[in-house]
């Protein structure tokens, strides 16, 4: 169950809409710990209208193709997790942050879906054909290596993306801090 209901984001929304104040205000006046909430609340009724406020019953499936899509964009792209959500039509922002973090732990691999549930018991019908699918495994195995070799360098590139932005914002850094620090000595040299 939804800690806020539809009707209760509604009204958030509708205040905000209707200039009764900003993020902050609203969160304090109706009680919501962060004002994230509230954004998050205006930017999904403004893309997707009351459906964007509506907890969702049905699961949403997305393949492996559009889930390294979004990893892949917000990893070489400077865009927020809410934005990219908004952008690619999910509600649920902190899905995007999941995928992300299941990336970086294992690559790719991680977004592919997995079967759920107890596996089969094998009767003997079954081993005798499990040998003749050994054999056409052994052909099929260089396809194989080549799909896992593409995925380790789509995951490399993504890797490598990741650390040049990460680098430059870096360097950006320590450049303002350096500034900072130029500007604080000659201004304390000028009051010397």
């Amino acid at each position: 169950m939804s800690k806020y209901s539809f009707e209760f984001k509604k009204n958030v929304v509708n205040a905000y809409l209707n200039g009764e104040g900003g993020y902050s205000y609203l969160a304090k006046r109706f009680g919501i710990p962060n004002k994230s909430k509230v954004k998050l609340w205006v930017d999904n009724y403004n893309t997707f209208g009351d459906e964007g406020l509506k907890p969702s019953r049905k699961k949403d499936f997305y393949s492996f193709e559009k889930k390294l899509s979004v990893v892949e964009l917000y990893l070489s792209s400077e865009i927020s997790y809410q934005d990219l959500a908004l952008q690619e039509g999910i509600t649920n922002p902190s899905m995007i942050t999941n995928w992300v973090n299941r990336f970086h732990i294992s690559g790719p691999d991680a977004l592919r879906p997995h079967k759920k549930g107890r596996k089969k018991t094998l009767d003997k019908s079954k081993i005798n054909n499990k040998s003749q699918e050994v054999e056409e495994k052994t052909i099929d195995t260089s396809a194989e290596h080549v799909k896992e070799l593409e995925d380790e360098l789509l995951k490399l590139r993504i890797e490598n993306a990741f650390l040049k932005e990460l680098r430059r914002l870096r360097l950006e850094d320590e450049a303002k801090m350096r500034e900072r620090r130029s500007s604080s000595t000659a201004s304390e040299e000028n009051s010397d």
